[in-house]
């Protein structure tokens, strides 16, 4: 289901005598969506990087990340389909506070993860683009920042929304390839190799980026409640379809990061390359992995599928985010329905504000990354909070989801008191 659809509820199409008839891909659209817009900076370069440096160490706080924040997510889902309303709707109806939490922290992090993304974009495309057109990061970013703004204003991300879901296929279908080809032919270890452990507080600023945006920034939940709820109206999905969506969207970014992850360990650890974490030139690393495994004539394809990939993630946080905060403004104004000169306005927002972002870590991609998904990870026992109660008040939730529940925001909320503890000195 396309960005354009979701948007415009009231279209036309057949997708109701399609369900009467039994399964169709027309059910899937928002956990897709989401998906799309999690295989970002946290799959392609932390998780790989992960696996580069660590090994297979620190693939369980990619599983833990997964599983703790699932609950959070699946409300989004379950929610839509048990009042018809999204999330932020919800936090409005509970009280203004919930409402006002989670805008203030969504207009921080939509300038934050949108400039992040984009900047990822970017540096991709230079590495693509040749060096003689002399084009600069900061450039580069603004011209990709111009045309995703462009594609959502003038209402011509149909196309490209269609095109990157088979990009992502791409993705996926490369990075299957080039793990089985490396898994058959690992790296030979360095005789002089250590293996480091990353179980110490000087490696946790590390972990806690490594799950901020694992599978994406939890504020996304109610981002996927507005797509969902979208869906529901045009498509009338019903409960059983929905969770479907969102779990095989939520599998396949879980997956794809562990893959990511043994990508990294069967071609750069134990290998003796220093492996980079500063600046773009981790991106090159990446590629390389890529052409080591399935060949130097695939160099540039999977260049332009992994900016492809970055790129369209830059429009759906952007489109997300511009309307979740749309949202937010509309209830806090107590208007009926969206303006749609709002969502222009904060989309506009998330995509300047993230250039404005940009400007403080030109060359300085870790910077910005780890910047990012720190931040998101810090916010996200907040906004696994508020998903929690909302949905608690609302209906009595099972007893291993409740459970799961409460374990996940006491990882969540535990991990980050222990980082700002860290950040502060307090264990110095």
């Amino acid at each position: 289901m396309s960005t354009q659809q979701l948007n415009n509820p009231s279209a036309p199409d057949d997708s109701v005598a399609s369900q009467q008839k039994g399964f169709s891909w027309r059910i899937f659209g928002p956990g897709i969506l989401m998906a799309t817009a999690a295989i970002g900076g946290s799959h392609l370069i932390s998780s790989t990087q992960a696996g580069a440096i660590y090994g297979w160490q620190l693939a369980i706080m990619i599983v833990l990340a997964n599983v703790f924040k699932y609950p959070f997510f699946r409300f989004a889902t379950d929610y839509v389909y048990d009042t018809g309303e999204s999330l932020i709707a919800g936090y409005a109806k509970r009280s203004k506070v919930y409402l006002w939490v989670y805008f203030i922290l969504s207009i921080l992090s939509a300038v934050i993860s949108t400039g992040a993304v984009s900047l990822i974009a970017a540096v991709i495309l230079g590495f693509m683009l040749p060096a003689s057109l002399g084009l600069s990061t900061m450039a580069l970013s603004l011209i990709i920042v111009a045309v995703s703004w462009f594609f959502l204003i003038a209402g011509h991300y149909k196309l490209l929304d269609g095109v990157t879901k088979w990009i992502m296929i791409a993705l996926t279908t490369a990075t299957v390839a080039a793990v089985i080809i490396a898994a058959g032919k690992p790296t030979v270890m360095a005789v002089d190799f250590v293996a480091v452990s990353p179980w110490n507080l000087a490696t946790l600023g590390f972990i806690v980026a490594l799950m901020g945006w694992m599978p994406a920034p939890l504020e996304f939940a109610a981002i996927t409640s507005m797509w969902t709820s979208a869906k529901v109206k045009a498509d009338h999905t019903t409960h059983s379809q929905g969770l479907l969506d969102f779990n095989v969207g939520y599998a396949v970014s879980a997956i794809l990061a562990l893959l990511f992850l043994s990508l990294g360990v069967f071609v750069q650890y134990g290998s003796g390359q220093e492996i980079e974490l500063v600046g773009g030139a981790y991106i090159n690393q990446l590629i390389n992995m890529y052409t080591a495994t399935i060949g130097e004539w695939s160099r540039l394809l999977v260049a332009f599928v992994a900016f492809m990939c970055m790129f369209g993630t830059t429009i759906t946080c952007a489109d997300g985010y511009g309307r979740a905060n749309a949202e937010c403004w509309r209830l806090l104004k107590g208007e009926s329905e969206i303006n749609k000169k709002q969502v222009a306005f904060w989309t506009t927002y998330a995509i300047g504000g993230g250039l404005v972002i940009i400007t403080f870590f030109t060359g300085q991609l870790g910077s910005m990354l780890k910047f990012a998904m720190i931040s998101a990870f810090v916010s996200a026992p907040i906004f696994g909070w508020l998903n929690y109660s909302l949905v608690k008040k609302h209906k009595k939730l099972s007893a291993g989801m409740n459970a799961l529940s409460i374990a996940g925001l006491i990882f969540l909320a535990g991990f980050a008191l222990l980082f700002l503890a860290n950040m502060a000195g307090l264990f110095a």
